[in-house]
């Protein structure tokens, strides 16, 4: 299955930081081991920072203007450059939580009795998950890499995944040329319905994975056509990124 955060450059021209304020001193980095802790009021800023971004994040998806979020959190934009360099550390720090949790519902997927019930709750809570956040609709169909942490998060997702769909398959519950992109391309397409429909039909979402579910299960049914290849979607979802202003061009 495509990883879901692949490593990634600096943002575009059009985000790169401002000079900083005048009259500021320098802001010690953020806390990384053998790093100088930051102070009282840089933590302050940072925290709001990060705050008002997963809430806008949430409301209208990672393209927001960085702008903004800095003017909501109550500091200049070189404030929030000096903490974040680049879109992306912002998207990271702002939804790691959210990211913890679409490893938690796979991981209750693996743990489910009934490895059908697992797989199947698995993938309704992901779409409720997308459903209650567009910044997390966002990144679940595009690659994002900004620190260690969400990449971990990511790779143990994945990885508990394939063992979901896996045990799903040898049961027979689920069909045999499924394969992890598909639930990628299901991710892909739950996010533009809830994009179109949100406002006017808000679960609508739910008939179509509900669709796409019975599908997954329908057994001696024509083999699918070839599913796109891991290297086809991750090259997709790096585009998406770049599109959002959370990929550099290189």
């Amino acid at each position: 299955m495509p990883s879901t955060f692949v490593s990634m450059g600096g943002m575009t021209a059009r985000h790169q930081p401002e000079p900083a304020d005048p009259g500021c001193g320098p802001v010690p980095p953020d806390p990384r081991p053998g790093s100088r802790p930051l102070r009282a009021d840089a933590a302050r800023n940072r925290d709001a920072i990060v705050a008002v971004a997963r809430d806008v994040f949430a409301e209208q998806g990672l393209e927001a203007p960085l702008e903004a979020i800095a003017a909501r959190a109550g500091v200049g934009i070189a404030t929030l450059y000096r903490r974040f360099p680049t879109r992306e550390k912002l998207v990271a720090a702002a939804l790691v939580d959210k990211v913890a949790e679409y490893v938690d519902a796979a991981r209750q997927a693996l743990a489910a009795p009934d490895p059908w019930a697992g797989f199947a709750g698995c993938v309704e809570r992901i779409c409720e998950l997308q459903a209650g956040d567009r910044g997390l609709s966002d990144l679940l169909s595009m690659t994002l890499s900004a620190d260690e942490q969400v990449e971990q998060l990511h790779r143990t997702a994945n990885d508990v995944l394939i063992t979901v769909i896996d045990r799903a398959k040898a049961l027979g519950a689920l069909r045999e040329d499924f394969v992890g992109e598909d639930l990628v391309l299901l991710l892909i397409a739950t996010a533009t319905i809830m994009h179109i429909t949100r406002a006017d039909a808000p679960d609508a979402w739910r008939r179509f994975v509900a669709l796409a579910l019975d599908a997954f299960a329908h057994q001696g049914a024509p083999r699918l056509p070839e599913p796109p290849s891991t290297a086809q979607m991750t090259r997709a979802m790096i585009r998406l990124a770049r599109e959002r202003g959370c990929a550099g061009r290189g």
